[in-house]
């Protein structure tokens, strides 16, 4: 379950949780205070991160686990409603490439979560795609065959693969950015 620490604190209320929201520079906020935050800047562009000043184009909700009993505030649909309306307005505009790389660690991490963890799985149609690249990957690192072959030229063949790495990983993060979007704002890039 993708949830903040249970010793933490949100950093802006100074509170426990309600409604955890996690941004896309991995810092965890409630749903209202980054809200609030949001709505005393400009509505025109995102919100800055208040810990690391990095523009947020991307709320991610904590999962809620059945099992653990916590108190929803009265508003939480109109929260989760707001949320949706900013990942919307925000999560699908143009994101430079330096900040796609930026964002990689935190995506790549949820993602081998989501996939290793049956009870949060991601859906048979986002997860067909992730895996046969998963799958390329595997093949071309470890396979003979290479457009750079490492016995002929060797660092250089070397270099090709780690490219060839670097290349799939980066499309696997924004794919899987694309099905967060989907899921928690309406619609993909």
């Amino acid at each position: 379950m993708e949830a903040p620490a249970d010793n933490d604190c949100c950093s802006i209320c100074h509170d426990n949780y309600t409604l955890p929201v996690q941004a896309n520079c991995a810092h965890w906020f409630c749903g209202e205070c980054i809200l609030r935050v949001w709505q005393h800047t400009s509505a025109l562009q995102p919100c800055k991160c208040p810990i690391c000043r990095r523009p947020i184009t991307l709320f991610i909700p904590s999962e809620v686990d059945p099992h653990v009993q916590t108190e929803e505030p009265p508003n939480s649909d109109m929260i989760m409603s707001d949320i949706a309306k900013y990942n919307r307005i925000f999560g699908g505009g143009v994101v430079s490439i330096f900040q796609r790389v930026r964002d990689m660690p935190l995506l790549l991490r949820r993602l081998v979560r989501e996939l290793m963890d049956p009870q949060r799985a991601i859906h048979l149609i986002h997860r067909t795609p992730i895996l046969f690249y998963l799958l390329f990957l595997a093949f071309y690192v470890f396979s003979p065959l290479d457009i750079i072959p490492e016995g002929i030229v060797g660092l250089v063949g070397l270099l090709d693969d780690l490219l060839v790495l670097v290349i799939v990983l980066f499309y696997l993060a924004m794919l899987y950015r694309s099905t967060l979007l989907l899921h928690h704002g309406g619609h993909a890039q």
